[in-house]
Order: structure tokens, then sequence, then C-alpha cells
């Protein structure tokens, strides 16, 4: 039986793990914003392993350029679901549009605030 559920849970992970990366590579092909922030992240990642003075700085710098890529995934996904409706404008389509958005910058001052806060404090 537990060979069953660890062939079970090992199919589970992969099949999950491929998903979302045609996830990543379907934002990546579609979303100019997520390329740019993915650019961003290739240098902002390396760099907390220098601007670091300890784990839990390096976990929050860290976490800070995750949190912004993970946003725009959900954003992008948001307006994919949106478009797929329908192209005419409605004013929910547009509020959910909008509030994906805000999200996006939310976590880029969420990321502002991490990093001048560890490299000034």
């Amino acid at each position: 039986m537990i060979t069953i559920f660890r062939g079970l849970l090992k199919r589970r992970i992969m099949l999950a793990t491929l998903h979302s990366w045609r996830g990543v590579v379907a934002c990546f092909r579609h979303e100019e914003a997520f390329r740019i922030e993915l650019l961003l992240a290739a240098f902002f990642l390396p760099l907390a392993l220098l601007v670091a003075r300890d784990k839990v700085e390096w976990i929050l710098l860290t976490a800070s350029v995750l949190l912004v890529l993970i946003v725009e995934l959900l954003n992008s996904a948001v307006e994919a679901a949106i478009d797929r409706i329908g192209p005419e404008h409605h004013a929910l389509s547009g509020r959910a549009k909008d509030q994906g958005s805000a999200a996006v910058t939310m976590s880029m001052l969420v990321f502002l605030v991490t990093w001048l806060g560890i490299l000034i404090g």
C-alpha cells in the first residue's frame, strides 16, 4: 500500500512540476513585464548573496524578489482568463485586471522597502 502511495505521490509531483514549468514558459512567452522582472531577478538574486549580512536578510531579499515574480504570474493568469471570456469591455473585467496590476505594484513596493531597509539600515 505504501509503495502504491509513493508511486502516486511521485507521479503527482512530476505532473505538478511539469504544469508549473509550462506556466512559467507561457508567461515568459506572452508577458513582457514577466520577462523584464525575470531579468531583474537574475540580477538581484545573486546580489542578495553579496548584500545580506545573515540568513534572515538573505531570506527577506530573496523572498521579496520571488514575490514579484509570483504576483506577476497570478496577474498574467487573471488577464489570460479575462481575455478568454471575450474582447469586449466589461467593468468587472477591467476591475479584475486593475486589481491584478495593483497587486504587482504592491509586490514591487514590498521589494523596494525590503531592499532599501536592508541596504540603508
